[in-house]
């Protein structure tokens, strides 16, 4: 399958790209690993159908002939010759193209505590992505905690689906929270979303400078120890969902040589003001350049298609948008920046990487991130270190060395497909 623009990722930013594209003409490829289109922000699931700008936007790339969407598709492999491996469920596709725009996302960053691993125990965003999906929540008891907005909206779409928010656990000190909320008066947008939510959980605690210290239970999470300062509140939960805001997916431009930079902590895809990477031909938009939220995400993807297809004009008419709500992340970053504290939560027999068992204390040991991979098989499991080398990363401020192809786990078929021509 060829296309003239290939978009990688259908959240706001790919999808944004993909209208912008069309209308000019081009033939354009959508790829996204989920069932349905939409990312994070948008996602649909069996009783959860996007509404308003989402559906005006999905319905409009649906009812375009030049438009092909490949849902749960997975791209596995850089190819030469402007080529990307892919697998979905009826086998392997090799998808060629013109122009890329890697418009990947971002995931969430989870550090490890006591009870981490406890069935119950999810991400903020891995809530709602499991809610919207169809999981009953209806009379549980769930704590939500960590950092950043998403606390606030994984908090809203629990309520909506029947759910009691125990608290709301915030890492950040008041005073931090406070002028981020007042700086939202130059976001309007943001400001009247921030309203709604607080409104909806009037009711709900809300506790900042305070983070998880332990996950507590057997089979399952059934409480949580909570710091506040030098104190310690147990809640009862029947959910925990806990994560330190989100972390943007490189590990596609990486791997086709894109230059990466460190944004709040976290390395992302370095783009210039055409949102075109160090590779020609190769742009990027959304999270994955740095977090920012859904607006700037979806501005950086219509400049992006623009430069794509070679529209300057298109493209300069979205600076200003664009400047907006980069100022709007950097408020943000700056406000939830996470407390060096964070890094000793987790015991010595804390379990850190997940995917191998392997213990904190067997990974703190070692000098670097390489050296604890290659002693203790950290990192080296399916999800190949998102999740333990982003913890690394702020623990112990070991730099990663990227991802290997395949970039997700692989029918062998289609490992064999990478062997043979075009």
């Amino acid at each position: 399958m060829n296309f003239d623009i290939l978009i990688i990722g259908a959240g706001p930013a790919g999808l944004n790209a993909a209208r912008t594209a069309a209308q000019a003409g081009a033939r354009v490829g959508v790829v996204d690993d989920n069932a349905l289109p939409g990312g994070q922000i948008w996602r649909q699931g069996p009783e959860h159908r996007s509404t308003g700008p989402a559906r005006a936007l999905l319905d409009a790339n649906s009812a375009r002939a030049n438009v092909t969407l490949l849902s749960g598709t997975r791209i596995v492999q850089a190819l030469p010759q402007r080529q990307l491996l892919a697998e979905r469920a009826d086998g392997a596709l090799k998808l060629g193209y013109g122009k890329l725009i890697i418009a990947t996302g971002a995931r969430e960053r989870f550090l490890p505590y006591p009870g981490w691993t406890l069935p119950g125990v999810t991400g903020a965003g891995g809530l709602q992505a499991l809610i919207k999906g169809g999981m009953p929540v209806c009379g549980e008891r769930i704590v939500i905690a960590g950092s950043g907005p998403l606390l606030w909206a994984a908090a809203v779409t629990a309520r909506e689906h029947g759910a009691t928010i125990a608290a709301l656990v915030e890492q950040a000190p008041p005073r931090a929270v406070g002028q981020f909320a007042a700086g939202l008066v130059h976001t309007p947008a943001k400001l009247a979303q921030a309203l709604r939510m607080r409104f909806d959980l009037r009711a709900t605690r809300y506790w900042c400078d305070a983070h998880v210290a332990e996950a507590i239970g057997t089979s399952r999470v059934t409480q949580v120890r909570v710091r506040r300062g030098n104190d310690d509140a147990l809640l009862a939960c029947d959910r925990l969902a806990c994560a330190y805001g989100l972390v943007p997916n490189t590990g596609l431009g990486a791997a086709l040589g894109c230059r990466l930079e460190t944004q709040a902590g976290s390395p992302a895809i370095a783009v210039n003001e055409w949102q075109q990477t160090s590779v020609d031909d190769i742009h990027a938009a959304g999270e994955c350049t740095g977090v920012g939220g859904m607006e700037l995400a979806a501005v950086e993807g219509r400049i992006a298609a623009h430069a794509a297809l070679g529209d300057t004009s298109g493209t300069r008419q979205l600076f200003g948008e664009r400047e907006r709500y980069r100022r709007f992340a950097a408020r943000l970053h700056e406000a939830f920046e996470l407390a060096p504290a964070l890094r000793t939560l987790a015991q010595p027999d804390t379990v850190f990487c997940r995917c191998e068992d392997v213990a904190y204390r067997d990974v703190a040991r070692h000098a670097s991130w390489r050296d604890a991979k290659l002693q203790t098989r950290c990192g080296m499991g399916p999800c190949q270190g998102k999740i333990c080398g982003e913890a690394a990363a702020f623990c112990f401020g070991w730099p990663q060395n990227g991802q290997r192809p395949p970039f997700s786990p692989a029918r062998i078929d289609t490992l064999l497909q990478a062997q043979t021509q075009p």
